[in-house]
């Protein structure tokens, strides 16, 4: 009954609900029956998917009575700079091989899976995916909306679509944007809402196709907390989602914790991070940080060292990435 009262309420409505809700993480979860339905209208990929966030918001208060739960955390891959050479089949045996089996496609790389492919060859990847054990998130773009000059934020909305388009022929969830610097002599609010905007803008045109706006906390000014914050206070679409990715930033005043929390409302399937024993970023914290809201989505390794083997190299940051969600 509850969820058939939920099904029923305005959409508005719904969206004030699901803010009520304090340390559920993303409510727009990737749910593949909601995603692959083609006849989903935007207003019903949208409700159902806020019914799908409420009913995982409601888990943690039945009894346990099988013990503690277990982390629904998983390890994947972005193909930079690991994965950048290998072609898909070379790509989704190496995943296989090393227990790896999550992937962000990053663009231009050696997988070759760009908006040029035919629809035949698109139903093919989606095919090599699905006869694997490796899930395709989607595709890590380099899309970015601060730039005053009209024609080329029109060009970068105009290729988020394609790539949004492509990312559903292929059976993926999402595409990774970013925004990448607040331009000089433009006022920081003025860029602020410019690229919220672009945000909802590509985020609506997502829905058609069940697709989530990963947006990565990245560049110039941009990277810093507070102000990722007050872009996403201008975020309408609820799958326009944040994708944390473990920045030196992420440590400036107030520090780690207090920033996790300003943004972690807006948290989506997807978090970035670097090899997780090289450097001095406080990963087992922000694990625990991760723990604390029962996250449930992939830790995404880009790697930036070059190992001499990679395969090794990659199961080695598997079990690291175990033991820290054990601790």
């Amino acid at each position: 009954m509850f969820f058939d009262e939920i099904k029923s309420l305005d959409l508005n409505r719904l969206r004030r609900i699901c803010e009520g809700f304090s340390g559920i993480g993303p409510f727009f979860i990737p749910n593949i029956n909601l995603m692959m339905d083609k006849d989903l209208s935007r207003r019903d990929f949208i409700q159902k998917s806020i019914v799908a966030g409420l009913g995982l918001a409601a888990l943690p208060l039945v009894p346990a009575i099988a013990g503690p739960a277990k982390s629904g955390m998983k390890f994947g891959l972005v193909t930079y700079e690991w994965g950048k050479d290998w072609d898909l089949p070379t790509l989704i045996t190496n995943c296989e091989k090393t227990g790896v089996l999550g992937v962000e496609l990053r663009t231009q790389h050696a997988h070759a899976v760009e908006v040029n492919l035919t629809a035949s060859q698109r139903a093919e990847v989606k095919k090599r995916f699905a006869d694997s054990q490796v899930t395709c998130l989607g595709y890590g773009s380099n899309y970015e909306y601060h730039s005053p000059d009209p024609a080329k934020l029109k060009e970068n909305i105009d290729g988020t679509k394609a790539y949004i388009k492509l990312c559903n022929d292929i059976g993926a969830t999402g595409i990774k944007v970013k925004p990448n610097t607040l331009p000089e002599g433009v006022s920081k609010e003025k860029t602020i809402a410019q690229i919220a905007a672009s945000f909802n803008e590509v985020g609506k045109f997502a829905q058609d196709y069940g697709q989530l706006i990963r947006v990565e906390v990245h560049g110039h000014l941009t990277q810093e907390l507070p102000n990722m914050k007050a872009i996403f206070e201008q975020v309408t679409e609820p799958n326009v989602k944040i994708c944390w990715n473990s920045n030196a930033e992420d440590l400036l005043p107030p520090g780690l914790a207090p920033n996790f929390h300003s943004v972690k409302k807006w948290f989506g399937d997807t978090v970035h991070v670097r090899e997780l024993n090289v450097g001095d970023y406080p990963y087992a914290d922000l694990f625990k940080l991760f723990s604390g809201m029962n996250y449930g989505g992939w830790i995404l390794l880009e790697a930036r060292t070059k190992p001499a083997d990679r395969i090794e190299a990659l199961k080695e940051q598997l079990k690291i990435f175990n033991s820290l969600v054990a601790q």
